[in-house]
């Protein structure tokens, strides 16, 4: 409260009753509303004490009430003096016409609780805001935090990770040592034909490592700093197939893509960075917000970075003069056998989401958020006619395109891959 001071000539007296907190009872005064340079303030002159000073308070000192609906405004005017106590008015509409007079201007907030169609258009912009943001806002800052990611901190992930599932339920390989040798040596040569352009991260130079289990069903992984994980079953399939190696090849060349393109890392990133933005955007995001932005980030992130590795595969082989198409029909075949050994499902039960591979769905359990476990493309396969006749299972399957993908590699080039 400042210094009295008398109140313009013509300006409007509003009736109003002070509760100024050290009475219950209120007093009668008359208000006046004063133009300002920070803007509007009130001078309250007490009607119990003709001639007294009024009691003037800055228009910091007051909160000001809002309005929510032009057409149907509030019986009063009830305005917060903080700690000199409350304000109220019944001339509602002319408190309005003095404010304005005074040079009061509802701010953005206010004028969208009143304009239904401006309150309409911010949410739209704020809906296609988050939507660009959580299609190419998250993975670009992703793509740029992952850089500062140190290796030595990707290798002991990579390590841990690993051993978890070691733990759980995958076992050594049932391989000959000479048929793992024959494949390791496969693996080296690919790795020494790769050209450094290749990578998304200059510099990034993880030392890639191909490992065997067993325990799991036709698959390969990469995890995080280099390890590549293939499976005996894998293995055998190409084999029980007729396909050549360079199947194998094929699919060991598009692990080396995930592990290149770091996508274990990024996807933590991607994950982290949505959550983040959306806590900003949403405020106190709940924990079934933050579950599901999780979810769905890993299904559709998964799909891009799939793409992805598929490209670096056509392009490593391409440079090392192999063929891709071997690698196209494992993928294919896979996936045929994964749709013949599924149950049918009972009646009123709805199939399980197609493309949801055996380490994606493990390797996580195993590692918890850290592992983002990235399949072999043979492994998740989907069933393309359980996809046609369930497109929402499709859409939120992270592999919904088995059939393109193979095709696209048997011939050996993507219309998404770079040229």
């Amino acid at each position: 409260m400042t210094e009295p001071r008398a109140h313009p000539p013509g300006s409007a007296m509003l009736p109003g009753r002070w509760f100024n907190g050290l009475s219950s009872k209120a007093q009668p005064v008359m208000v006046v509303v004063h133009p300002g340079g920070k803007g509007p303030s009130l001078a309250l002159h007490p009607l119990s004490a003709p001639g007294a000073p009024p009691a003037v308070f800055t228009h910091d000192q007051i909160e000001w009430p809002e309005a929510w609906n032009e057409r149907r405004p509030p019986p009063r005017v009830v305005v917060d003096l903080r700690e000199h106590g409350s304000l109220e008015v019944d001339a509602v509409a002319q408190w309005h016409s003095a404010l304005a007079a005074a040079g009061a201007r509802p701010g953005v907030a206010q004028r969208m609780q009143t304009r239904w169609p401006l309150l309409l258009g911010a949410m739209a912009v704020s809906a296609l805001g988050l939507a660009l943001f959580y299609r190419y806002g998250t993975p670009w800052a992703a793509g740029q935090l992952t850089r500062f990611v140190p290796l030595s901190w990707e290798t002991s992930l990579a390590n841990n990770v690993l051993q978890r599932m070691d733990e759980g339920f995958l076992k050594p390989s049932k391989l000959p040592a000479s048929r793992q040798a024959q494949l390791k040596a496969r693996f080296d040569a690919l790795v020494q034909q790769a050209p450094p352009g290749l990578g998304r991260y200059a510099g990034y130079r993880p030392a890639l490592g191909l490992e065997f289990r067993s325990g799991m069903g036709p698959n390969a992984f990469a995890l995080p700093g280099g390890k590549v994980v293939i499976t005996d079953d894998i293995v055998k399939a190409a084999a029980d197939k007729g396909l050549s190696d360079d199947a194998l090849v094929g699919v060991l060349a598009h692990e080396i893509g995930h592990v290149v393109h770091r996508h274990s890392m990024r996807m933590v990133v991607e994950q982290g960075v949505l959550n983040i933005g959306l806590g900003l955007a949403l405020g106190d995001v709940s924990s079934i917000v933050s579950t599901g932005a999780t979810v769905l980030t890993g299904r559709a992130y998964s799909r891009s970075h799939e793409r992805e590795a598929d490209c670096y595969a056509i392009a490593l082989m391409g440079h090392a003069a192999l063929p891709t198409a071997p690698m196209g029909k494992l993928l294919l075949a896979i996936a045929h056998d994964e749709e013949d050994d599924e149950p049918a499902p009972e009646k009123g039960e709805l199939p399980a989401a197609p493309g949801a591979s055996t380490a994606a769905a493990s390797a996580p359990a195993a590692a918890g958020s850290a592992s983002t476990s990235a399949s072999s493309p043979g492994a998740k396969g989907s069933s393309r006619a359980k996809a046609e006749a369930h497109p929402v299972w499709s859409l939120l399957s992270s592999h919904p395109d088995t059939v393109q993908r193979a095709t696209e590699l048997e011939r050996g080039q993507a219309p998404h891959c770079a040229r």
